[in-house]
């Protein structure tokens, strides 16, 4: 069965355009021009990602978004013309696996749909053993996260497969390219703002004093390390 994309953006000429790009490559198809009917086939026919415009007609994309992620892991593609890194950093913050700039390459958003697939199918944690320090436990084979208060504490996808890269180096310094390769896909490795929103958002959910983190290190200009 083909993997099935829901396209969610108020211009009819870029819809029409990923609709054909997205079909000649095998995908099945669904096109809405509002957040509102965007949220209602989520919850009717959940597809296997979605590409999401942020300026919607009816509700800002970031709500979208936000309500996406109150009941579903799928993988989300923001898709926007605000170039703002803010606008980034909200998006990535609320949950988007991926922010898209308009005007954008049909080549590159191909890539980046392919990569978000392959991510959502495997997660590639089950094969990573366990972080245990003083401040919280990280079972990648359940994904559960415990603080030391035995507090559990949600995280998303994304930000389980960058603590499973540290933790397979636990200790060591991480670079940030191969960091982001691992998380996002091989087309990555210039995208350091994302890997500042991720870590200052695992170090609110989990460090003991966010503002000073003991676990989750940066090496400046370098990458991170895991630290037990």
């Amino acid at each position: 069965m083909s993997e099935r994309i829901l396209l969610v953006d108020d211009d009819e000429g870029i819809l029409r355009t990923l609709r054909i790009t997205l079909k000649a490559r095998g995908y099945a198809v669904e096109a809405v021009m509002t957040g509102t009917d965007a949220l209602l086939t989520m919850a009717q026919n959940p597809p296997d990602l979605v590409v999401l415009d942020l300026g919607l007609p009816d509700i800002d994309g970031v709500d979208v978004l936000r309500r996406i992620r109150l009941s579903s892991r799928v993988p989300v593609i923001v898709l926007s013309a605000r170039h703002q890194s803010e606008d980034k950093v909200e998006a990535l913050e609320e949950g988007a696996d991926d922010f898209v700039t308009k005007p954008f390459g049909s080549d590159e958003l191909m890539a980046r749909i392919r990569a978000a697939l392959r991510r959502g199918g495997h997660d590639g944690l089950d094969d990573t053993a366990a972080f245990v320090c003083a401040s919280f436990t990280l079972d990648f084979a359940t994904t559960t996260a415990t603080k030391v208060s035995d507090e559990a504490v949600h995280l998303t996808p994304t930000e389980w497969r960058f603590l499973a890269v540290l933790a397979r180096h636990r200790n060591r310094l991480v670079p940030h390219e191969a960091i982001l390769k691992s998380v996002w896909g091989p087309s990555y490795g210039r995208e350091s703002n994302y890997l500042r929103v991720y870590a200052n958002q695992i170090r609110r959910k989990l460090e003991l004093d966010p503002a000073h983190p003991r676990h989750l290190v940066t090496e400046p200009g370098l990458g991170y390390r895991l630290v037990e």
